[in-house]
């Protein structure tokens, strides 16, 4: 069975995500970039382009700043990224925050304004079976 592009996309998205993550944490040296988690990565059909989407702590103002250092850093981890990984072309990084932690954070906030977030993880009951039978 033949496998599609789309199984392909997915595991190049993947590895690039463990790889690009792997670099920002050892070699770049940078402090305003070491603090940030690499959440995903997207590439485009030819796999020439990959969107990074990356998340952070640091606020608005520490986002700026991360921005900056992540483009300032790109060519030197895409540069990296070539030397790890045997591609025909190193696909150009675009690096993007992940907004979709404080969009969760927020929905849970309201869902316990609400009164439908409170107690949910305590209706299984205290017992070590995950699967809640009684037996």
């Amino acid at each position: 069975m033949a496998r599609s592009r789309f199984d392909r996309k997915d595991r190049v998205s993947s590895l690039l995500r463990d790889v690009v993550a792997q670099i920002i944490s050892t070699d770049v040296k940078d402090p305003r970039v070491r603090a940030i988690t690499i959440t995903d990565v997207e590439v485009s059909g030819d796999l020439r382009h990959a969107k990074v989407f990356f998340a952070h702590h640091a606020g608005a103002d520490g986002e700026a700043d991360i921005l900056r250092g992540l483009e300032k850093a790109s060519g030197f981890i895409r540069r990296a990224l070539g030397q790890q990984i045997r591609m025909r072309t190193t696909p150009n990084l675009a690096f993007i925050p992940d907004r979709s932690l404080d969009y969760g954070d927020r929905i849970e906030q309201k869902l316990r304004e609400l009164g439908l977030g409170e107690g949910r993880a305590d209706d299984a009951g205290d017992d070590d079976d995950p699967y809640g039978s009684e037996a």
